[in-house]
């Protein structure tokens, strides 16, 4: 009987006799018991920490025996019906392993010393020729030998359990152990780790991308970059977009991958659009959930890919929408409005040649697109309409948030917008649009950008002269529309209509005081209860917390609007949270 937490010396002496009688048929049924006995103590750390030597010895010896049966195997395909036995104790003589080693660097220096890295790799490699070896029995043998085509049927599971397992040892012998990941390195890079990320089996996939994780460094990261071995990170990239529910996969992506600039460069001249997109939205996804920065060098080469493919975008004007190079484009962008809102990223970005001008050019073509014909670039605003699904929606507004962003604080800038001419087109984008939200809020922050200390810019709109509101079918459709009395702008009701009762059921009941609109309720200097409301809506307010503004920069943006739009909701109008649009200008 042997003392709590160690293996008892009668079960150490019945793994002795499994190793030296393992392939007899008579000795593997309780073989296959006792490995499934040693597995089970192994789940205790106790155990783990008063195993033996010889017993590590005596599963490695299974181990290379199990491999000569294999490798007998794939050389005479009439011994297949005697492996599936085989395979369940390999398969358990592996769990065995992988428990023994788990947080115990002693077991795990130990099976190292003894050469089972080496013997398991080999094993892996064999596993991976009988399965080979079985589709190809599976595919071409005839009629006549069913016996040995069924036989290759049924093996087919027992291959692919040991082969999870044998990933699952690696894995943990390598986890907190530098010198088992060099090990393992040596031997498996690249062609095991290449084999296992192509492979079916969506577990194999996962476990080799655990053993892989695993023994990553920055300077293997480097190492991928490499032609032979640029393949890896390719097959990480298309399992992480085959497969986005495996963790260790994506954790490759974001904990190497992306952090290394020159390699995400190589990667992406390989990939297809589709495959650009899916990278795209794994570094965007980093950026906005766990606030990772890019870094300068990787920013600028994205700036270059997005002045390259922008005008890709304009290909979306048609009805379909499938234009994958578009959606590479419209996904560059978003990275850009991110990089931009980050101080550390923001100048270098500020500098890098043509992007302001490429921006600014982009946002012409798809404005005069949306007034030259109805589609996605048109303005839109409906009540109750529902949310538009289409690549190219919020493009515009994402335009001139990246714009701002390269004007913040930035006199250069500043003044190459101006000789643009993009001070009017940006105030020309200052209406709501269901197909870029927030893009008023964008352009106001643009505007407050342009004329931070800057005179020019400043005199520039001083001295545009206001030639009246711009059309708005929408205040139309709801019974309303703007006039311009004594320099002072009110809006006043045309009649009630049935999309002013489709806005009031939408909102809410009004307080008891109003049925209708006021006619001039809107004109702060002649209704005390507008010029106390004079305010933005607390829903607005929100979302100029979710533009993660600079900070400071959100009080000014709710200065400049009040002094730009001049026009309010108020609550005794019934039009809580309908702004209403500024009014278009010239110079």
């Amino acid at each position: 009987m042997a003392a709590g937490g160690e293996i008892s010396p009668g079960l150490a002496a019945e793994l002795r006799r499994l190793a030296e009688r393992a392939l007899e048929p008579a000795t593997l049924p309780d073989g296959l018991a006792t490995l499934r006995r040693a597995t089970s103590l192994f789940r205790d750390a106790a155990v783990r920490e008063t195993a033996t030597e010889s017993l590590f010895q005596d599963l490695l010896q299974i181990l290379k025996k199990v491999s000569h049966e294999i490798e007998a195997t794939c050389q005479d395909a009439s011994t297949l019906a005697h492996l599936d036995s085989q395979l369940q104790l390999l398969s358990e003589c592996f769990r065995c392993l992988r428990n023994a080693c788990v947080q115990c660097v002693n077991n795990q220096n130990v099976m190292r010393s003894l050469g089972l890295i080496d013997a398991s790799i080999h094993v892996i490699q064999l596993l991976q020729k009988l399965e080979n070896d079985l589709e190809s029995l599976l595919i071409d043998l005839r009629s006549s030998n069913r016996q040995i085509k069924d036989a290759s049927a049924r093996l087919r599971l027992p291959s692919a359990v040991a082969f999870r397992c044998s990933l699952q040892f690696l894995g943990n012998i390598a986890t907190g152990n530098r010198d088992s990941q060099n090990s393992i390195w040596k031997v498996a890079f690249p062609s095991l780790f290449l084999n296992c990320l192509n492979h079916q089996d969506e577990k194999i996939v996962n476990y080799c991308s655990m053993v892989l994780f695993t023994c990553l460094n920055p300077e293997r990261t480097k190492q991928l970059q490499e032609h032979h071995s640029l393949k890896i990170a390719l097959s990480v990239l298309q399992a992480s977009r085959r497969c986005p529910e495996l963790e260790w996969m994506t954790l490759i992506v974001t904990n190497h991958l992306l952090k290394c600039p020159e390699l995400v460069e190589a990667l992406y001249a390989k990939l297809s659009d589709p495959e650009r997109t899916s990278l795209l939205e794994l570094i965007l996804s980093e950026m906005k959930e766990n606030n990772v920065l890019i870094g300068e060098e990787m920013a600028t080469f994205l700036a270059v890919s997005f002045e390259e493919k922008c005008q890709s975008v304009l290909r979306l004007l048609s009805d379909t929408n499938e234009d994958k190079e578009a959606l590479v484009a419209a996904r560059l962008l978003d990275i850009l409005c991110e990089a931009t809102s980050s101080p550390g990223e923001r100048r270098p970005l500020q500098a890098c040649p043509g992007l302001l001008e490429v921006a600014l050019g982009l946002l012409k073509l798809v404005h005069l697109a949306g007034k030259q014909s109805t589609n996605i670039f048109t303005v839109t605003y409906s009540i109750g309409q529902e949310e538009i699904s289409h690549p190219a929606v919020g493009f515009k507004s994402h335009l001139i948030r990246l714009i701002g962003n390269l004007c913040y604080r930035n006199k250069g800038n500043q003044e190459k917008v101006y000789e643009l001419n993009g001070i009017p087109l940006i105030l020309d984008n200052c209406s709501i649009d269901n197909n870029n939200p927030f893009i008023s809020q964008w352009a106001v922050y643009a505007i407050r950008n342009l004329t931070e200390e800057n005179e020019r810019n400043q005199e520039f709109i001083a001295r545009m002269e206001q030639q009246g509101p711009a059309d708005n079918p929408t205040l139309e459709s709801l019974g309303l529309k703007i006039e311009s009395r004594d320099q002072k702008q009110s809006c006043v009701s045309t009649g009630f209509t049935p999309n002013a009762l489709k806005l009031f059921v939408t909102l809410g009941p009004a307080p008891k005081e109003a049925t209708i609109p006021n006619a001039n309720c809107l004109d702060t200097s002649e209704c005390p209860e507008c010029a106390r409301q004079a305010k933005l809506p607390s829903s607005t307010l929100q979302h100029l917390e979710d533009l993660k503004l600079p900070s400071g920069v959100a009080e000014q943006v709710l200065a400049l609007r009040r002094a730009l739009f001049r026009l309010f909701p108020c609550s005794h109008s019934g039009l809580l949270n309908s702004p209403l649009p500024l009014p278009r200008f010239y110079e």
